[in-house]
């Protein structure tokens, strides 16, 4: 037996599902920018994210008959566009697991301190900047893992990779945006 959630936009759901251009365009307005945040850190290109959100919405708005209340609408959305993200980029035939590109830092990861992690200073727009330069394999698998809240199970599933090399992914990921940032002015 499953619960429903109670949907704080529940109406405006209810009349999206009828056809209410005025509902889905306030569901629209209150989710775009977080939903093209996800599409911009995942794709690393505005137009790719723009084109991908608008897809993601058209999408989820011709198949919101699904949606059963089960988990928020922010979370349904999301989950749509992360897959329109992933979709995309596998017909770019983009290697998502380019642990090759990460091979420079591969010396640096037995010398890492965990502990330097908590002692930096980070600004919001300097890891970005940093998550912008990584390899894009890299850049999937930290945007998947630390922002959208897969595990490491869900990832390797979601590229077909192993989930060894998720995590190495991220691992290392991880100690190159520390690098970046650090050696930002």
């Amino acid at each position: 037996m499953t619960s429903e959630v109670i949907d704080i936009n529940r109406e405006l759901i209810l009349l999206s599902l009828q056809g209410d251009r005025a509902a889905q365009s306030s569901l629209y307005n209150q989710y775009s920018k977080a939903m093209y945040h996800i599409c911009l850190r995942m794709t690393n290109n505005k137009e790719e994210a723009e084109d991908i959100l608008i897809e993601s919405f058209t999408d989820a708005f011709s198949r919101l008959h699904t949606f059963r209340f089960e988990s928020s609408f922010g979370a349904w959305l999301k989950r749509v566009v992360v897959n329109h993200c992933i979709n995309m980029l596998k017909k770019r035939k983009i290697d998502l697991m380019l642990v090759d590109d990460m091979e420079p830092w591969e010396k640096k990861t037995e010398s890492y301190d965990a502990d330097h992690d908590s002692e930096m200073q980070l600004t919001v727009e300097k890891i970005h900047k940093a998550v912008e330069q990584l390899p894009e394999g890299a850049r999937v698998v930290l945007s998947l893992y630390l922002f959208e809240g897969y595990d490491h199970a869900e990832i390797a599933s979601i590229l077909n990779v192993s989930e060894s090399a998720s995590k190495t992914q991220y691992m290392r990921a991880r100690i190159r945006v520390a690098e970046l940032v650090k050696n930002m002015k």
